[in-house]
């Protein structure tokens, strides 16, 4: 057995609530309140900015050019694809630019970003690509899962979300870092595997609480 299908069995449960979260299934089916997408996309878009230095980290980690290369094609793709899919839905959502770089991360999104960070700046590359891939191999799955209900692709709002995460480019992005995760932890000791799993795990349940944050719109507790 693989590497990732272990840590794939091990976090199913986890997963299978993501794809059951009102606010997934809210783009699905189209009923999710919009003011609560627009939480969440101004959200994911400081995320996505700490997400993209998790590559330079891995090019920095890498033990090859090709590997360094790679990694650098995936900051592009999250600095120009992905956070220009979130600049085109400010415009639909109203939100402008100044409120995208103004804006403050939700507890949640600090602590999921400073714990990846934490992870990538202070473990191998092994354990930063344990940290970064269960949101993008998650985002694939729920993308490609979302993209075959009728009509969910060519909904006005979420539509081009949908289209996105469920791309062959995307999928061949988590696939490829799936393959290095696997590549990295061959011959590993099973201490050293199941601190990957512990790293792959807690990040997937950041994944959950990142869903519940959007879904409620949980900023800091007032001082009322």
């Amino acid at each position: 057995m693989k590497f990732s299908e272990r840590l794939y069995q091990k976090v199913k449960p986890v997963w299978e609530k993501n794809h059951q979260h009102p606010f997934v299934q809210g783009i699905g089916d189209g009923s999710l309140e919009k003011d609560k997408f627009r939480f969440y996309m101004i959200q994911d878009y400081l995320y996505l900015i700490d997400y993209a230095k998790l590559f330079a980290l891995g090019a920095v980690k890498a033990h090859d050019v090709a590997t360094m290369g790679r990694f650098a094609r995936l900051l592009d793709a999250t600095l120009n694809m992905e956070m220009d899919l979130h600049r085109q839905y400010a415009k639909k959502f109203g939100i402008s630019e100044q409120e995208l770089e103004q804006a403050q991360p939700a507890p949640t999104t600090l602590a999921y970003t400073h714990y990846m960070l934490h992870v990538a700046q202070n473990g191998t590359l092994a354990e930063l690509v344990a940290s970064l891939l269960p949101c993008m191999w998650s985002y694939h799955e729920i993308g490609q899962a979302l993209n075959q209900i009728p009509g969910a692709s060519e909904h006005e709002f979420y539509g081009d979300w949908i289209k996105m995460y469920a791309s062959e480019e995307f999928g061949e992005l988590a696939q490829w870092t799936i393959d290095l995760l696997d590549e990295e932890a061959e011959g590993k000791p099973e201490r050293e595997l199941e601190r990957l799993e512990e790293i792959f795990l807690n990040t997937s349940r950041f994944e959950y609480l990142f869903w519940e944050m959007a879904y409620h719109k949980e900023m800091w507790p007032t001082d009322d």
